[in-house]
């Protein structure tokens, strides 16, 4: 298997003929009685090949890399398909006297991202208590100088004649609605134009800053954006009403992981010792040349 060595993929194709098979006798086989469990750790050995253990942390560590269709399955199932998937990969493991350049390579990048990912697991351990929580929110909602939002309809035409000749109507007298339902290529034509509240960047920029500078009441265009030619009027304005907290707690947990995570990437890169060699003296298309390898 030249392209696809990885632990994740070993395991899809092995698991791939076993799990099904043994999901269909997990279904036809109800046990009769309850087998008493045994005390185990990580450390518990379930199976030896040749003398090489394998324990039920390597069992626990396989399931977590399962492609998700597995990861739905019960563990009823899961148990002895992973014990024969790890056997079988032991015995081919085992069989290998040397591992090759690019095995080693890979090999070298999955322990990289290992240790990686457990150093961000450290990190967003300390990330986010309710403190940081309750003060981000009122750094950014209570506090935070309080945002317009904007009620506005349109009309959704293809060409810029089209949105004049209806700007010339609508000073003529016309009904906004009525011309929206009749001419709007948009979908909120069948409700008069209506796009109800939106707020700073819910809306195509050109869209946004003609709503800004406009208005109660006033008509503009023709106002071009990658859906068209609009005609656009600005039906009222009103400060945003501040979110509860539950609304946004995980947009602020998030933000204070990756805060967490970006301020201690910069300061473990500042204490790094980085070289590189200029990019621009290799050509990109050795990134695809498995020769590369040999």
């Amino acid at each position: 298997m030249a392209k696809h060595t990885s632990f994740i993929v070993g395991a899809a194709l092995s698991l791939g003929l076993a799990l099904p098979a043994l999901a269909q006798d997990a279904e036809a086989e109800a046990p009769a009685t309850e087998t008493a469990t045994m005390d185990v750790t990580a450390e518990t050995v379930v199976a030896t090949v040749n003398g090489e253990e394998i324990t039920l942390g390597h069992l626990m560590a396989a399931r977590l890399a399962l492609p998700q269709q597995y990861q739905a399955l019960p563990n009823e199932v899961l148990l002895p398909g992973l014990v024969e998937q790890l056997i079988q990969q032991t015995v081919l493991s085992q069989a290998t006297a040397e591992v090759s350049a690019r095995g080693q390579i890979q090999i070298d990048n999955e322990i990289r991202a290992v240790k990686a990912t457990e150093t961000l697991g450290d990190i967003l351990a300390g990330a986010v208590d309710e403190d940081k929580v309750q003060a981000l929110y009122a750094e950014n909602y209570v506090d935070a100088e309080p945002s317009v939002e904007w009620n506005a309809s349109h009309i959704l035409v293809e060409t810029e004649e089209e949105a004049a000749a209806l700007i010339e109507e609508l000073n003529d007298g016309a009904d906004f609605a009525a011309l929206a339902r009749e001419h709007s290529t948009g979908p909120s034509g069948a409700e008069g134009g209506a796009l109800d509240w939106f707020g700073p960047g819910m809306m195509v920029e050109p869209f946004e800053v003609a709503v800004t500078d406009m208005e109660v009441g006033e008509v503009a265009g023709p106002l071009q954006t990658q859906f068209g030619w609009h005609v656009v009027k600005l039906n009222d304005t009103r400060e945003a009403p501040v979110p509860e907290l539950e609304a946004v707690r995980g947009e602020i947990i998030e933000a204070l992981e990756n805060e967490a995570v970006e301020a201690a990437l910069a300061e473990m890169l500042e204490g790094a010792e980085v070289e590189r060699i200029e990019l621009d003296k290799i050509d990109p298309a050795v990134l695809s040349d498995p020769s590369m390898f040999e």
